[in-house]
C-alpha cells in the first residue's frame, strides 16, 4: 500500500506572535514554525499501517518555512520518501491551494491512501482532507482515531462525540482526516534526524495549483483585547483569606 501523507508547518504557539505591517498575517521573519500536531499523528498512523502490512509513505511539504526539518524528521521516523512542493508562496497557504497543489500531483503518482491531519490551529477556511478528496473524486472520512488495512479497502475507526466511535470500510484509493493514531507519534533522534539531511533525499517539485481559490479572504488580524489582570494577594493566611472574602462580596457571590 502506498500512503502519502501531507503536512504543514504551524507557527509555534509557544512563541510571541506579531502581526505584520498589514495585520493580514502573523509577522513570520523572526517567528518559529513547528509540525501541525495532527500532521504528526498522520505520519506515525501511516507507518503503523505500513509496519503492520507493508507498503511505502511518502511525506509530502508546500515549501513552508522550515518544512525540510520535518520531512527529514519523518524519513527519520521511517517514511520512505520526502517531496517538497514549492512556488506556492511565502505566506499563510489556505487549504485549498495546498488540496489543489497535492491533487495536481497525486494525478502523476500510484497512490493507495492519503492520510491528512484531520486539522491545523491556522485554518480558516476549511480542512485539507475533505477538500482534497472532493477534488480527486475519491471517498472522504474524518476524525479517525485508526487505519487497517484489509485487500483493496482499509477499515477504519471514526471519534464522534461522547467518546463513542463506529468501525467503517472504505475503498481504496481514499482519504481519511487523522484525528489521532493508536499510539503517541515516535520519538526520532538529532543522530538519525541528521543522518537523514546529510542524505539528501528530499525532492523538490515545482507545485502547481489549477484553479485554486480560498474560500475566505483575510482582510485584517486583531490581537486579543486584554479584558482583565492577575492580582497577587501578599499578607497573613488571615489577611489573605479576607482580601479573599471581599473579592467575592464585590462580585455579588456572597453577601
Amino acid at each position: 500500500m502506498r500512503i502519502v501523507v501531507p503536512i504543514k508547518q504551524t507557527p509555534d504557539l509557544v512563541e510571541e506572535l506579531e502581526l505584520n505591517d498589514d495585520e493580514t498575517d502573523v509577522d513570520r521573519e523572526f517567528l518559529k514554525f513547528v509540525l501541525s500536531e495532527w500532521d504528526d499523528q498522520a505520519i506515525e498512523e501511516a507507518l503503523l499501517v505500513k509496519e503492520a502490512g507493508g507498503g511505502e509513505v511518502i511525506v509530502v511539504g508546500f515549501g513552508d518555512p522550515d518544512v525540510e526539518l520535518s520531512l527529514s524528521t519523518a524519513i527519520a521516523k521511517g517514511a520512505d520518501r520526502a517531496v517538497n512542493l514549492t512556488g506556492l508562496g511565502d505566506g499563510w497557504i489556505d487549504s485549498h491551494t495546498r488540496a489543489s497543489a497535492l491533487a495536481e500531483w497525486l494525478k502523476g503518482q500510484e497512490i493507495d491512501l492519503v492520510l491528512a491531519g484531520v486539522q491545523a490551529v491556522d485554518d480558516l477556511d476549511g480542512q485539507l482532507p475533505p477538500l482534497l478528496a472532493a477534488m480527486l473524486g475519491w471517498p472522504h472520512v474524518g476524525v479517525v482515531i485508526g487505519v487497517e488495512g484489509k485487500d483493496n479497502t482499509i477499515v477504519v475507526s471514526q471519534e464522534f462525540g461522547g467518546g463513542k466511535a463506529t468501525r467503517l470500510e472504505v475503498k481504496l484509493p481514499a482519504v481519511v482526516g487523522v484525528q489521532a493514531a493508536r499510539q503517541p507519534p515516535r520519538y526520532a533522534s538529532i543522530t538519525r534526524i541528521r543522518q537523514a539531511q546529510q542524505a539528501g533525499g528530499i525532492e523538490e517539485v515545482a507545485a502547481s495549483a489549477t484553479g485554486a481559490g480560498a474560500g475566505i479572504t483575510v482582510r485584517r488580524l486583531f490581537e486579543p483585547e486584554k479584558a482583565g489582570h492577575a492580582e497577587m494577594l501578599s499578607g497573613s493566611p488571615e489577611e489573605v483569606a479576607e482580601r479573599i472574602i471581599e473579592l467575592v462580596r464585590s462580585k455579588g457571590v456572597l453577601k
